[in-house]
């Protein structure tokens, strides 16, 4: 193995350093549904790309465009190509988060979408939150540091500017890969501190921290997992209102982007 050279490391930050003096030019939205989308693709006026960017044969979709001064790509997994529903969860927010950034080189990326909101915490259906931390809930690695690994808790960039003009909710964000929510994983949540849970968040901020792109997670509240419906039914029934709510968020949360740079949000 070669020594690791710390001369890499104070290049790589004053790159980041000089990124974060630039004005944004290019976000990429990552959106785990269809439905959650296409609202924010006719929003900004976007257009599919027909000539991906992406590897041939995956299901990955790109909308792109230019919105006021910024470059914007929604990327969107796809259907999965046998059973036809959305490709939801960690797996598929992990490789189109990869991919996206490898390909566009995004100065930020926004994970957006909808999740389930814990009444406890002041949650209530059609919410909007930014999340302030991300972690998983469902693995489980119980071995001294390991169980930390699993965890994968990592800071949401840090937006206070953003945050006091849009008054938007705030809260810490727990991912799995299940729509229910077993004992363990409501251990797991309540462990995590978290207000509201979704499948892609911390898949999402784990490929990011990665690679060393900001990103922003805005998560509109479609059910109550503590309340009193089944959460399918809850999902299903305010899926299309909540997502309406999202979209007016996330609007406003790119019209506040533009023209700053990163160190003014």
């Amino acid at each position: 193995m070669a020594p690791h050279d710390d001369r890499s490391d104070v290049a790589e930050e004053a790159m980041v350093a000089e990124a974060e003096k630039r004005p944004i030019a290019t976000i990429v939205i990552i959106i785990a549904m269809q439905t959650e989308a296409l609202p924010l693709v006719n929003r900004f006026q976007l257009t599919e790309d027909l000539d991906s960017v992406f590897p041939r044969g995956v299901p990955w979709v790109r909308y792109h465009g230019i919105y006021k001064d910024l470059h914007i790509s929604i990327i969107w997994p796809g259907k999965d190509l046998v059973l036809g529903v959305d490709s939801v969860g960690t797996v598929s927010a992990s490789l189109v988060t990869y991919a996206s950034i490898q390909a566009l080189q995004p100065d930020l990326i926004i994970n957006a979408g909808t999740a389930g909101g814990f009444k406890a915490k002041g949650a209530c259906v059609g919410d909007v939150f930014l999340a302030t931390d991300v972690a998983f809930h469902d693995r489980r690695i119980p071995i001294p540091v390991f169980d930390q690994y699993g965890i994968g808790l990592r800071k949401a960039f840090s937006a206070p500017n953003l945050l006091k003009e849009l008054n938007l909710k705030i809260g810490a964000l727990s991912t799995g890969d299940s729509l229910d929510m077993s004992p363990h994983d409501e251990s797991s949540i309540l462990a995590n501190g978290a207000t509201v849970k979704d499948m892609e968040g911390a898949a999402v901020a784990y490929v990011a921290d990665l690679l060393k792109v900001p990103v922003i997670f805005i998560k509109a509240v479609t059910d109550l997992v503590d309340g009193e419906k089944p959460t399918a039914e809850e999902f299903l029934q305010n899926l299309a209102a909540v997502t309406a709510a999202l979209d007016q968020s996330v609007t406003k949360v790119v019209d506040f982007i533009n023209g700053k740079c990163i160190s003014e949000l």
